[in-house]
């Protein structure tokens, strides 16, 4: 699986739509203004277009033009609400490595398929190393994880393997992208 040069980023409504390849570059390189705006977007995505413009230096109309562009190229892929797991009841975080059986665009097709329908899956990677896929479940407590692996994970044909880690305690969830290498 590891030589399979495409990427499926599955966390988020909008992401869980399509592929994203490792080679996928926007149509412009963002400049200063640009990185400012998406620097903001990523602390406060509800920020009013007004508020945003004055806080870049650009005229309403103008941020607006921009914003659009970004959405345009990809760049920003979506909006959307960050949720307690604590507080909506999802109080474990558990990360599993997948190994498959049969190695084959086909066979991780079909995988990340039965993956995408599993709600309790949060994030979803194809990974290169001794696993195949990594993903992040978040689940109620250990015996919603053992539903999960037993009747949902380990049901999916061509699993063979399924090794967990569970979160301790979350330091860092939803951080900033860094921009830094568009200078």
């Amino acid at each position: 699986m590891a030589n399979i040069a495409a990427l499926r980023c599955c966390s988020g409504t909008k992401l869980r739509a399509g592929y994203y390849s490792l080679m996928n570059v926007p149509a412009h390189v963002p400049d200063k203004v640009d990185r400012a705006i998406l620097a903001h977007l990523q602390r406060d995505g509800r920020v009013a277009n007004v508020d945003l413009a004055d806080a870049v230096g650009l005229s309403p109309s103008a941020c607006l033009r921009r914003v659009k562009a970004l959405e345009a190229d990809g760049i920003i892929a979506g909006y959307r609400a960050e949720v307690s797991r604590a507080r909506a009841g999802l109080g474990l975080t558990v990360f599993v490595g997948l190994k498959v059986d049969r190695h084959s665009r086909e066979t991780s097709a079909q995988v990340e398929e039965a993956l995408l329908a599993i709600p309790a899956v949060v994030a979803c990677y194809l990974v290169s190393g001794s696993d195949d896929f990594l993903i992040e479940a978040a689940v109620p407590d250990l015996a919603g994880y053992e539903r999960l692996l037993l009747d949902q994970v380990l049901a999916i044909p061509d699993v063979t393997e399924a090794r967990s880690t569970f979160a301790i305690r979350t330091v860092l969830s939803r951080g900033s992208l860094p921009l830094e290498h568009w200078r």
